[in-house]
């Protein structure tokens, strides 16, 4: 699991199927969405950023980098929830930025 945080790591491993059990979700829910690839991870992005949950960025950033989405699109993902959280969004936002911009 490349680019995934310590703690999804665990969580995965020690959860007694749980982790996987809540992959599977993920995995059919993009399976069967209307979106491609490249804009499914980019609305991903934009919910991780107004939940502020910036570990999961590190991870879906390098997803929608290695999907073709450019950091313009990256910004834009993140900048869509500012109206409804506002300055919040600042430091997903630069978590994203760094993220996309880091060696592999």
């Amino acid at each position: 699991m490349k680019n995934v945080t310590n703690d999804f790591k665990i969580f995965m491993e020690e959860s007694n199927g749980v982790g996987p059990a809540f992959m599977s979700t993920v995995m059919k829910i993009s399976e069967v969405s209307a979106l491609d690839q490249k804009n499914h991870e980019l609305a991903y992005l934009s919910v991780l950023a107004v939940l502020q949950m910036e570990s999961g960025l590190l991870f879906h950033v390098k997803q929608a980098k290695t999907l073709g989405a450019s950091l313009e699109e990256v910004k834009s993902a993140i900048l869509v929830g500012m109206p409804l959280v506002g300055l919040k969004i600042s430091s997903p936002f630069a978590t994203a930025i760094n993220s996309y911009n880091a060696e592999d």
